[in-house]
């Protein structure tokens, strides 16, 4: 029987007379907060705890780590958590920390003396639940060291990177078997958030998981939507995707290069958004600053290769973007599942064009695998392609490639809320085709464009083209729909790019049955109308207004506690624990207990805190807001400016009015220096401000950056260039080079 048939998503509800489970419902509320569990949740947690093997299968988001954490504290003994993740791990045991769990983590980042004391609580029973790579684990030291205490279950988190075929893969991952043979009566847990059939057998194989019962949760995130735009300009498309988030927001932008990395966030950042670059070709040092920025920090965006991602538990990450094509519908999968984590409405957005197809078939086939990994890297890329290319609902498309049906579309991705039309493009494919092949397959698409429109280019005529009986066919279709239909073929593999990275496009012997006319073909036609991006005011519109600035007080207070703490702010409470207390706006700790997130532990330790800010808020007249010094933004942040009926430059305006200056101001709204900084210069242009509150360089250095602009080429007034950025080695930011820019007459 095939695996995808042993478990499918249902809603079965659980045996509430279980002694079992009554026990973890009251594990989950008093010391998680949470009132019932999501989807199979309770089904794996009891299977777990009553000592079976488990394969887990659920989406990122979906709760996955409850599923390991209740089992092993139910259970006696040392639960041991396996992960790759060791940027992710501190993090982590942070979390259950502050909810009174006894958890630590062990790896290569920690001091030596730090990693002996670990050891040590490991063997007086000090440590609960333990965090460990796979590395360490496999060491015979630390097999030993565990052999000697209890131990509770094993936890083999991203358990796809066993596979070869998997997007992960991780060798050391494959010697995890030995845990079957070490520890036989130990439970075993494997969880990933995304694997096909070959990659979960392989899971299966690998981990001795044969008798493991399988849980196998819906793919579905339906707080995403899901979006796929030609390519056209990629980086002014990717800024007015962001421009149209919310203010604030963080976000992922996935490049396929190191350089296109760092292009990207300088472009975003000399547009005034607070832009960083990771990949792996960066110190140590500068990926963690980094890093620890983007958790750290609100409404970062980060713009970053695949090394960026396994290890990011941020929850409150608002849209993922791809500006080049990731390598399969898993990795997609993956990459997109970091947004929405904390289940409000999120963004996913991709441009791609026929020169990414084109790129990463080439890639293909010029790689040195095996030629059995290449037939299905092959064929994972055609899914990919078909997916990009789709006239029908993404979402069902997506599901389906993981074996899950969606009987109706649904309704929120980009071709369920505008439809592409298709067109019989049988005819046109045929001259495209028939372009390349009496071109004699050596050249790209927009030479086959010239010759199909009848374009006499130097070219043309240099290699005769416009004698060939194909020169001027296809002059009906605009040079755009021509590169639309080349796509689309390339995608389809009626084209394929020639190996030497020329640029040429080949005709395949798939196009044979299409040449001859005994087979159709219907494409996507050209959008003639691109969608218009409006800027969405707030996180969380469907709040009432008052709730929204609760909410927003409650973000800065949160903010205070997790810099004291020196902990990234959801490890207080995340975004969806701090909705449901704008909402229920409770008067008494007693009343506190009933939202959902907030344990006995948190309870105790920031129960009266946030309380006492509601009580505050509630004191507050809205007729006659105050400034607070002490808390920074009783004006409220940019998310509540939908609310109070002000813009975002009118939100910086009465902040600089009440004193604050340029860092106090970003930190009160959440919002990059560079972003206040476009304000203030706008505001000054607009006569709102003066040139003192407008300034954070002196005289001097604004005449240095006019006398090298001047040097450079660049004209008064005109927006600061990278070119100027780096000439004066990275001393100014942004705002600084555009206000002085403006000042020179």
């Amino acid at each position: 029987m095939p695996i995808s048939a042993l478990s499918q998503p249902h809603n079965a509800q659980p045996n509430t007379t279980d002694p079992l489970l009554a026990a973890a419902q009251d594990m989950l509320l008093r010391v998680f907060g949470y009132s019932e569990f999501r989807g199979r949740q309770a089904e794996i947690i009891t299977t777990v705890a009553g000592g079976q093997h488990a394969l887990v299968l659920m989406p990122t988001g979906g709760g996955k780590s409850i599923c390991y954490q209740i089992p092993s504290l139910l259970r006696p003994g040392l639960g041991i958590v396996v992960s790759p993740l060791i940027a992710l791990m501190k993090d982590q045991v942070d979390a259950l920390l502050e909810v009174g769990i006894r958890a630590g983590f062990l790896n290569s980042s920690l001091p030596s003396a730090t990693q002996r004391q670990i050891e040590k609580d490991i063997q007086e029973g000090e440590i609960d639940l333990l965090y460990v790579a796979p590395e360490r684990l496999l060491q015979p030291a630390f097999l030993n060291l565990i052999a000697q205490v209890p131990l509770s279950l094993f936890a083999i988190d991203e358990a796809h990177c066993v596979s070869q075929w998997g997007h992960d893969f991780r060798p050391e991952y494959q010697q995890l078997g030995v845990l079957a043979s070490r520890f036989p009566q130990i439970p075993r847990i494997a969880l990933t958030a995304t694997a096909d059939e070959r990659t979960r057998l392989d899971m299966i194989r690998v981990l001795h998981l044969e008798h493991a019962s399988v849980f196998i949760s819906s793919f579905d995130r339906p707080n995403i939507r899901y979006t796929i735009v030609e390519k056209d300009n990629g980086k002014k498309q990717l800024l007015d995707f962001i421009q149209a988030q919310p203010e604030g927001s963080a976000g992922v932008v996935y490049c396929l290069s190191r350089k296109r990395v760092e292009e990207t966030a300088e472009f975003l950042q000399s547009k005034g958004l607070s832009a960083l670059a990771y990949h792996a070709g960066l110190p140590q040092a500068e990926r963690i600053r980094v890093q620890d920025e983007f958790l750290y920090e609100e409404g970062r965006i980060i713009c970053a290769t695949v090394a960026f991602g396994m290890g990011i538990d941020k929850p409150n990450v608002r849209f993922v973007a791809h500006l080049d094509l990731p390598k399969s519908l898993e990795g997609y999968y993956q990459e997109t599942g970091r947004a929405g984590r904390d289940g409000l409405a999120s963004e996913v957005w991709m441009a791609y064009g026929l020169g990414d197809i084109v790129n990463v078939r080439r890639m293909l086939a010029q790689s040195d695998s095996p030629p059995d990994i290449k037939r299905v890297e092959t064929a994972k890329l055609n899914a990919l392609l078909a997916y990009c290319e789709t006239a029908t609902c993404r979402r069902q498309m997506l599901l389906g490639y993981f074996g899950e049906s969606m009987p109706e579309p649904c309704g929120y991705c980009d071709t369920c809320q505008s439809p592409p039309a298709t067109w019989d493009a049988t005819i046109a494919a045929q001259k495209a085709l028939s372009a390349a092949i009496r071109t004699g397959n050596r050249f790209g698409a927009g030479h086959l464009i010239d010759v199909l429109r009848g374009e006499l280019t130097d070219k043309i005529q240099q290699f005769n083209h416009h004698a060939l009986p194909t020169f001027g066919i296809g002059q009906d279709l605009s040079e755009a729909a021509w590169r639309n239909v080349l796509r689309q073929l390339v995608a389809l593999g009626y084209l394929l790019p020639d190996l030497d990275g020329f640029g040429a496009l080949i005709v395949s012997e798939q196009a044979r049955a299409l040449l001859k006319g005994s087979e159709t073909l219907h494409l996507r036609a050209l959008s003639e109308t691109k969608p218009k991006n409006t800027r969405s005011k707030s996180y969380s519109s469907d709040l009432p207004s008052d709730a929204q600035a609760r909410f927003d007080q409650l973000r800065v207070l949160r903010l205070a506690f997790a810099q004291a703490q020196k902990v990234p702010p959801y490890i207080i409470f995340n975004d969806a624990t701090l909705r449901d207390m704008a909402v229920m706006n409770p008067a008494h700790l007693s009343e506190m207990r009933h939202i959902s997130g907030i344990g006995e532990q948190k309870l105790q330790r920031y129960g009266q805190a946030f309380l006492d800010r509601l009580n505050e808020l509630r004191a507050q007249t809205i007729d006659a807001p105050v400034v607070s010094a002490t808390i920074v933004s009783t004006i409220a942040l940019d998310q509540a400016e939908q609310a109070t009926k002000v813009d975002t430059l009118q939100a910086t305006l009465e902040l600089v009015h009440a004193g604050m200056d340029r860092v106090a101001i970003a930190e009160a709204r959440g919002l990059a220096i560079e972003t206040i900084g476009s304000h203030l210069l706008k505001l000054y242009q607009a006569q709102h401000i003066t040139l003192t509150e407008l300034l954070y360089i002196t005289p001097d250095e604004i005449q240095e950056i006019q006398t090298t602009a001047q040097d450079l080429g660049l004209k008064p007034r005109q927006t600061a260039s990278k070119v100027l950025k780096e000439t004066l080695q990275h001393r100014y930011g942004y705002a600084d080079l555009n206000a002085a820019l403006w000042l020179w007459h």
